[in-house]
């Protein structure tokens, strides 16, 4: 689609935000389209760079951390005037089964499960929107609902469903 005289991504760095906000939503359809694209592109780029440098740095790091006797954490290679700081993240993942057994023997021992464990609970939301009244009544006080950050997408050409 041509629209004479459309606004670039390239115009939009020097537009203030409530101009952008008066274009007609084609043009605003076109803009998040283009730049849906290029974000697309640059992440597809940046991926492609990550695994060569995953791939230059990865044994190396892992050789370094095997040196000092851990699998994850920080650490840093030198390459020329460059330090690579090679990060590999510990991620703990709990049964949480077997946690709640463990949880209930440390209680029936007379010892506090807080001192050893972080206890949580939660309600998925579709439980407790099927709950009649009078119980959803009782768990209002421990419930807080926020929103999540608004999301738009701009439909050419299509139909209002």
């Amino acid at each position: 689609m041509t629209i004479p005289n459309r606004i670039t991504l390239d115009d939009l760095p020097t537009m203030p935000v409530g101009e952008i906000a008066a274009l007609p939503g084609d043009q605003l359809a076109i803009l998040k389209q283009d730049a849906d694209e290029r974000l697309s592109a640059a992440k597809k780029l940046s991926d492609w760079l990550h695994g060569a440098i995953a791939l230059k740095y990865g044994d190396q790091a892992q050789e370094v951390r095997r040196a000092e006797g851990k699998d994850t954490g920080t650490v840093r290679l030198p390459d020329g005037a460059v330090t690579v700081v090679a990060e590999l993240a510990k991620r703990v993942d709990w049964d949480q089964a077997t946690l709640a057994n463990l949880v209930e023997r440390i209680r029936a021992d007379g010892a506090d499960p807080t001192e050893y464990v972080v206890v949580s609970f939660s309600v998925p939301e579709r439980k407790y929107a099927a709950w009649p009244k009078d119980i959803r009544q009782e768990f209002e006080p421990a419930r807080t609902v926020r929103t999540g950050k608004p999301k738009f997408r701009l439909l050419l050409g299509e139909e209002v469903r």
